[in-house]
């Protein structure tokens, strides 16, 4: 039966180059959105680049729309994509179910992720003994004790989860739990996991879980021919679920370097937005970016920061991330200032991310292919660009179990091929913005950490403050490498990849040669 909603004439947004200025030619116009939902007029802005249109029409299909459990779950899927989180958290706590954990947990899920874990730690500890004590909210229990790097608690909860829990279950447990305890060459959990990997039928992405699990294990107790079989054995099962396409991949950073010339950047029209809103952090994952982020969200000017990804979302004006699609832009836009704009949505993500105008850390996995629209839209941005022995990287990302999937991680010459495209990435903007992008050497800030964290802070405008690097590190933070960040800064990781040279060869053949 359809909502009264679905016979209104909605929002008048029409595509203007993503202004979100309201009006339709004429009324014909007006008439082919009668009848339709405002997801689905959603989606028709956003076939124009119309992401500000779409964001209130989504709102619309919350107030006013059918709120259905299918229809919130594509708002939420959608809100996500153009960056509206609280539109997202909103749609879920609409779509939770009474009495239904698993909607509950979405919910839960949803607030962690976006920033907003400490709401669902207290709505957890609204509920119920049964609620908190069941299976699946201990474990997620967990999840939330490690983001704060309660590491004793998270223990407790995910060795409870594990009593009597079926497989594909445990076997996400025992990942989590090898994530934040160091283990012994006689530890018996790990002959724990591995009867349960030998003897249980599971779905291939429990089973990889667990495999990463079990290599993190016999790493920690100096097996390292075992723990590499664990993590080959994990990213096999992995490639299985979707294949990288290393060419395309390749093809489309060479266009970035081609069409981002200097003097094709030169010819875009010029930026007025004044203000720095972030300060970015980029680099490849487990190059230390993280670590980065945690320091300068010390500093008392800096109000938190994350893997964001709102930058991506902002650009969905623009159609595309090519050069011919920005000239497009600023040809089709009505706007005195297109790239202005594309900056001024983008702070307005951030602000209703975080709550406030504070300056914040965005770390945001992937933006070496959009570099040079961040730093064009935003004349005052600066980018910290993290550069980490090669090898490490490799061997960190070939054994990390990450839940997002990267599938050009499950793959040593994929890795290689990646990485000889981020260095063709770094070297080229580094040529077009030679003055806003800072190199960090890993080994050289782990080493020298306070020396770092002076440059970063003169290079960011930041007034400088000392003893940023030794701060303790609270509030939530979501990495692979949740304990390892709470620990003191030491040079103890660089080098980790030297005991496994050997089977880090097809990774070494090809990105050095």
């Amino acid at each position: 039966m359809r909502s009264t909603a679905y016979q209104t004439v909605a929002g008048r947004l029409s595509h203007r180059g993503g202004s979100g200025r309201i009006g339709f030619s004429d009324e014909a116009s007006a008439l082919t959105n009668l009848a339709k939902p405002f997801f689905v007029q959603a989606l028709d802005a956003l076939k124009g680049g119309d992401r500000r249109g779409a964001a209130a029409l989504l709102a619309r299909q919350i107030r006013e729309g059918n709120t259905s459990i299918g229809n919130l779950r594509s708002v939420i899927s959608l809100a996500e994509h153009i960056g509206e989180m609280q539109l997202a958290i909103e749609a879920s706590r609409l779509s939770v179910v009474p009495g239904s954990i698993e909607s509950q947990l979405g919910y839960w899920g949803m607030l962690a992720t976006h920033g907003r874990a400490e709401e669902a730690v207290a709505d957890i500890e609204r509920q119920s003994a049964a609620i908190q004590d069941n299976r699946s909210v201990l474990h997620f229990r967990g999840t939330l004790a490690t983001l704060f790097g309660r590491f004793d608690e998270a223990q407790d909860h995910f060795r409870r989860a594990l009593a009597g829990a079926p497989a594909p279950v445990a076997m996400r447990t025992w990942f989590a739990l090898a994530m934040i305890k160091k283990f012994t060459t006689d530890d018996p959990d790990i002959e724990s996991m591995e009867r349960l990997e030998r003897d249980s039928r599971a779905p291939s992405d429990a089973l990889a879980c667990l495999a990463y699990g079990l290599g993190k294990a016999r790493e920690d107790s100096g097996d390292i021919d075992r723990a590499f079989a664990c993590y080959a054995r994990g990213a096999a099962r992995r490639r299985q679920e979707q294949p990288f396409n290393v060419e395309a991949y390749r093809r489309k950073a060479e266009a970035m370097v081609a069409g981002f010339s200097v003097p094709n950047v030169q010819k875009l029209t010029r930026s007025g937005f004044k203000q720095q809103r972030s300060l970015f952090v980029t680099g490849l994952p487990r190059s230390g970016t993280t670590l980065i982020e945690q320091v300068l969200r010390n500093h008392p000017a800096v109000a938190d920061g994350a893997e964001l990804s709102l930058f991506s979302a902002a650009m969905i004006p623009t159609c595309g991330t090519g050069i011919d699609e920005a000239f497009a832009y600023q040809r089709r836009s009505t706007s005195a200032d297109p790239w202005g704009d594309i900056a001024d949505d983008y702070g307005g993500l951030i602000d209703r991310r975080f709550g406030s105008k504070e300056l914040v850390v965005d770390k945001s996995l992937g933006q070496s292919l959009i570099i040079g629209h961040i730093l064009h839209a935003m004349p005052r941005a600066r980018i910290a660009w993290m550069r980490r022995n090669p090898e490490d990287v490799a061997l960190s990302c070939f054994s990390t179990f990450f839940a997002t999937g990267l599938p050009w991680t499950w793959s040593l010459t994929d890795i290689a091929a990646v990485m000889r495209v981020e260095d063709r990435l770094f070297e080229h903007w580094r040529s077009v913005f030679p003055d806003r992008i800072l190199a960090v050497p890993y080994e050289d800030f782990v080493a020298a950490p306070d020396i770092w964290t002076l440059r970063l802070q003169q290079h960011f405008g930041l007034p400088v403050v000392g003893g940023l690097e030794s701060a303790p590190r609270e509030g939530a933070v979501g990495t692979a490498s949740a304990k390892q960040v709470r620990e003191p800064i030491s040079t103890a990781r660089v080098g980790r990849a030297t005991a496994f040279a050997r089977h880090l060869e097809p990774f070494s053949d090809l990105y050095f040669s």
